[in-house]
């Protein structure tokens, strides 16, 4: 695999086109990604059995999610201020020993009251991996290939959403739930062994790397990327939370599960193209994202009724959404400079608001105004996020990523 060359394994550095990324060491943090969104989504698929064993009601179990969003947003700040100076190597390790801990907790768990805390530890885990992951894998490359180090690690997302969380719903109708949940227990187990053993250690950023929030709010493209991201993930997650709701009001119930998998599939095809122009067209990679977004959830809002059109348009909006992680990060550490981990935790605090907020933006309007208002209502967040994407032409989004100076072609 590290001897092919793709876009994503195939480095150019300076022009000399020699160096390659490690791809054995960045897998290890694809799947340490992997693991944090199977972790937080699981649970939906298998939301029934849980409730059932738990004997709580579905509304209640959902909650399981919710702490868990909370457990991140709450801690990713405060946690990367406090390990600035820790190894980075230590401090992954500790945080997929937590996964360890909280998912064989979840999986034995017999009452609702520790499942809940196991479910809010491993929010702390994910808040603590999501704030070093997009910085660490920056430390292992020279500057050029930056960018493309981030779309390799933030391939776990898509991959978990798109792959994981069916696969999980599978051995959990299966086997039981339990089994699901003790099977992340054996991939935290076994990416231990593989970070120690492959993932090269890197210092931690220091106190530069924790600067205070206000003064990194305070840097030039700093606060259009984070507002990029929380509007861009609140429309997401909006419409992805009530997706099946949204199909089953326009007859396509049924096809729910097509449609995730047209959704998945082109998903990893938008971070395909991300990770081979992340470098040299971050601009035009957000705006073109920002606008696929928008015109598919127009033809959503349109066309609904037509089962090509909304399979047209929920390919579209996976080509719009897959990159987003690897071009919000990337564009976060790159603004943020020396305290660019203090600006990835931040952004992961509000990336998680922006996910539990989705859930209840998108439940009032549901219950207000039906499944229509939905599609709308995202392309009215749309708006203001594509004109910060245009704005930001100097700090935030540029064309080529600080420091990158590349040929036109490979």
């Amino acid at each position: 695999m590290t001897g092919q060359r793709t876009p994503l394994g195939t480095a150019v550095a300076e022009g000399k086109g020699r160096e390659k990324l490690p791809l054995r060491a960045l897998l290890a943090l694809t799947t340490a990604v992997f693991l944090t969104a199977l972790t937080e989504t699981l649970p939906a698929g298998v939301l029934p059995a849980m409730s059932g064993d738990l004997g709580v009601g579905e509304s209640a179990m959902g909650q399981a999610v919710t702490v868990y969003a909370l457990g991140t947003a709450l801690t990713a700040i405060p946690l990367s201020a406090a390990t600035a100076g820790w190894p980075r190597k230590r401090l992954l390790l500790a945080a997929m020993a937590g996964f360890a801990v909280a998912n064989t907790v979840t999986a034995v768990s017999a009452s609702y009251a520790l499942t809940m805390v196991a479910r809010g530890a491993a929010g702390v885990a994910a808040g603590l991996a999501w704030a070093l992951l997009a910085g660490y894998a920056r430390r292992m490359v020279p500057v050029p290939l930056q960018g493309r180090a981030i779309a390799v690690v933030m391939t776990g997302v898509p991959v978990a959403l798109s792959l994981g969380v069916p696969a999980g719903t599978y051995l959990g109708e299966t086997f039981g739930w339990r089994a699901a949940f003790g099977l992340m227990t054996a991939v935290a187990a076994g990416l231990l062994v593989w970070i120690a053993a492959l993932v090269p250690d890197r210092p931690g950023p220091g106190r530069g790397g924790s600067a205070p929030v206000r003064a990194t709010l305070a840097l030039p493209g700093v606060r259009p990327v984070l507002f990029v991201t929380l509007v861009y993930v609140l429309a997401h997650n909006v419409l992805y939370t009530y997706i099946a709701a949204f199909l089953d009001r326009h007859g396509m119930g049924g096809s729910t599960d097509v449609a995730l998998l047209v959704f998945g599939v082109t998903s990893m095809l938008s971070i395909w193209v991300v990770g081979a122009r992340i470098d040299r067209r971050l601009r035009l990679l957000a705006v073109g994202g920002t606008v696929l977004f928008a015109v598919a959830v127009t033809l959503l809002a349109v066309g609904a009724g037509s089962a090509p059109l909304v399979f047209v348009a929920v390919g579209l909006w996976g080509l719009g959404w897959g990159g987003a992680p690897s071009l919000l990060q990337t564009a976060a550490a790159d603004a943020g400079g020396d305290s660019a981990d203090t600006a990835q935790a931040v952004l992961v605090t509000l990336w998680n608001v922006a996910m539990a907020g989705g859930g209840v933006v998108g439940g009032v309007l549901l219950g207000a105004a039906g499944t229509g208002a939905l599609a709308w209502s995202v392309l009215v967040l749309l708006a203001p996020a594509l004109v910060a994407v245009v704005a930001a032409r100097t700090h935030g989004f540029p064309s080529i990523r600080p420091g990158v100076t590349l040929p036109d072609e490979d």
